[in-house]
């Protein structure tokens, strides 16, 4: 089957042959054995080669698709090695992992990243992911190395327009009146309590992402509460302005997840390495 697939696609023996690395002689056999097992000519010899006969044709064209799918079956088993899963929520992917893509795609061309953005706990083994980056604190299992990227250093960020003149934050009265933008997260009321300030707005507006109350705030629709690293970005091109203080949250910083079987994969130890050297950076 598999030298009458290669000469019906190659309409020659010796092509064939080159393709399955055996001999011309080989190829010719096999088929002329497929021939006598279903009684059937399958190819027409002429000078310049071989031309299917009409059942040759429809029976190749029912074999190459099988073969496609084989082929494809068996590259989905063999290993990859220079494909990388990583799993991320859709924040840490639109807000920090794409922007800094550039930087990592110019030190690592090779390295296939694929980003799995979703807010579900994905499985290293039934999703087939290699590396996961998590919200909490350790530990995350027993069969995990996790490493420390960012601290969870929470800002209250706004449009340049909410802190009108001058660069100095907003006090903690005025911040407490300004109109308030949630995520699922939900942690204004500890915010304020760090503060020393109850919420005195009526107004609040509750997005179900952070990477959306960031846009929200961008659009001047009020104050958001993030971690700093997810809105670098947004502050140096000056889409939005620090108008309240840092507070660390305990207990909410951002880890990197390992398998500690996927130590001894040269790509994932090279993504490793990118994303900790990000981290010592901006922490």
């Amino acid at each position: 089957m598999r030298a009458f697939d290669a000469a019906g696609r190659r309409l020659s023996f010796r092509s064939a042959a080159d393709e399955l690395g055996v001999t011309q002689g080989a190829v010719a056999q096999q088929v002329r054995l497929l021939e006598a097992h279903l009684n059937v000519t399958l190819f027409e010899r002429v000078p310049k080669g071989l031309r299917l006969t009409s059942a040759g044709r429809r029976f190749h064209n029912r074999i190459t698709a099988v073969f496609a799918k084989l082929r494809s079956a068996t590259a989905e088993l063999r290993p990859e090695p220079d494909k990388v899963v990583i799993s991320v929520t859709p924040t840490f992917a639109a807000k920090w992992l794409i922007p800094n893509l550039p930087e990592f795609t110019a030190a690592h061309p090779n390295i296939d990243l694929r980003i799995m953005a979703t807010e579900k706990v994905s499985s290293f083994h039934s999703d087939g992911i290699d590396l996961a980056v998590r919200q909490g604190s350790p530990p995350f299992g027993a069969s995990l190395d996790a490493t420390l990227l960012f601290k969870q250093s929470l800002i209250a960020v706004a449009a340049p327009k909410f802190r009108g003149k001058g660069d100095n934050l907003l006090d903690s009265e005025t911040l407490a009146n300004e109109p308030k933008i949630h995520d699922t997260h939900d942690l204004w009321p500890s915010y304020l309590a760090h503060l020393g300030v109850q919420d005195q707005t009526t107004r609040h507006f509750h997005l179900n992402q952070t990477s959306l109350a960031v846009d929200a705030a961008i659009a001047g629709q009020g104050v958001a509460l993030v971690s700093r690293f997810l809105v670098t970005h947004d502050l140096e091109a000056g889409r939005l302005v620090e108008v309240g203080s840092a507070w660390n949250a305990d207990k909410n910083d951002f880890y990197v997840l390992m398998p500690r079987t996927a130590k001894e994969n040269e790509s994932v130890a090279n993504v490793m390495a990118w994303l900790k050297s990000c981290s010592t950076e901006d922490i």
